[in-house]
């Protein structure tokens, strides 16, 4: 098997346990799911996760979920406290962001040449978009489909010129999700100043910890205005690079996700059983 077809059976596999977690399904059917021997699948997933199925399931709890956010509240007050943000996501990452001027924010994209292609990752498919400055959208198809996804695109670059090209998504992508081959990678931000302060706090919340609403809207110095906060995380237009799946409500319960809940669930639970440094 390929790479790609590695992250179909890994998305797909991730995806049924989110479905399926109140069952909590053994690795036999999770095996007999995705067509696979339990031996093989073991060996796949704990390849590319570090961990078992066992193990990511386990990190799908309400219980794992109210941890994470009073680990979250904690590294969040710290921050605040100290008037400075935590070195989180956005060095582990190496990840440059540059916001748009507002001249080209208006021009909602004229005159700009954006590439663009559909690829796979380990949450199913996905659309990535990028110009000379940077990555400019990154969305995923798996549950509401790549029309969807390209319509939330489209809406972001109404009047660029679009180009794609299948191949060099497909490398970027394997970038982005695969540590060995990560590089330093750089994020091209179309958004308004409050908007781009919310993500930017959101890139220095570390791996693992989650964080509510209100929690965000206080890190950015905007306490209360946790509708505003909210609807700038759903507008991020490059999830998961700019981590929004960690933005949960005060109860541990999900929340919305532009993407659909399982795959804001599947990416919690890899990111959360990852960082424990759990195996087995």
């Amino acid at each position: 098997m390929n790479s790609q077809q590695h992250y179909q059976i890994i998305a797909e596999a991730l995806h049924w346990l989110c479905e399926n977690q109140q069952d909590q399904p053994g690795l036999e059917e999770l095996a007999n799911h995705v067509g696979l021997s339990q031996h093989y699948l073991q060996r796949l997933f704990q390849e590319w996760a570090g961990i078992s199925p066992k193990q990511f399931l386990k990190h799908l709890t309400k219980v794992q979920a109210m941890e994470r956010l009073r680990q979250g509240q904690t590294v969040l007050d710290s921050a605040i406290s100290s008037g400075l943000s935590g070195p989180g996501r956005l060095h582990d990452l190496l990840i440059t962001t540059q916001a748009m001027t507002p001249g080209e924010a208006r021009r909602k994209g004229l005159g700009v040449d954006v590439n663009f292609g559909y690829g796979c990752t380990p949450f199913g498919e996905a659309l990535l978009a990028w110009t000379g400055k940077g990555v400019c959208f990154l969305g995923f198809c798996h549950e509401e489909g790549k029309q969807f996804t390209w319509d939330h695109f489209k809406q972001q670059w109404p009047d660029a010129n679009l180009a794609e090209n299948g191949p060099e998504a497909n490398k970027k992508l394997a970038e982005i999700f695969n540590e060995s081959e990560r590089k330093h990678l750089k994020v091209w931000l179309r958004g308004s100043p409050f908007q781009l302060k919310v993500w930017e706090a959101l890139l220095d919340l570390p791996a693992g910890t989650h964080c509510t609403y209100g929690q965000l809207a206080a890190f950015t110095g905007h306490a209360g205005a946790s509708r505003a906060t909210g609807s700038a995380v759903g507008r991020n237009p490059v999830s998961w690079l700019i981590p929004c799946h960690r933005v949960i409500n005060s109860l541990g319960g999900l929340g919305g996700y532009r993407w659909g809940t399982n795959t804001k669930q599947a990416m919690i639970g890899y990111e959360a059983a990852v960082s424990t440094g759990q195996k087995g």
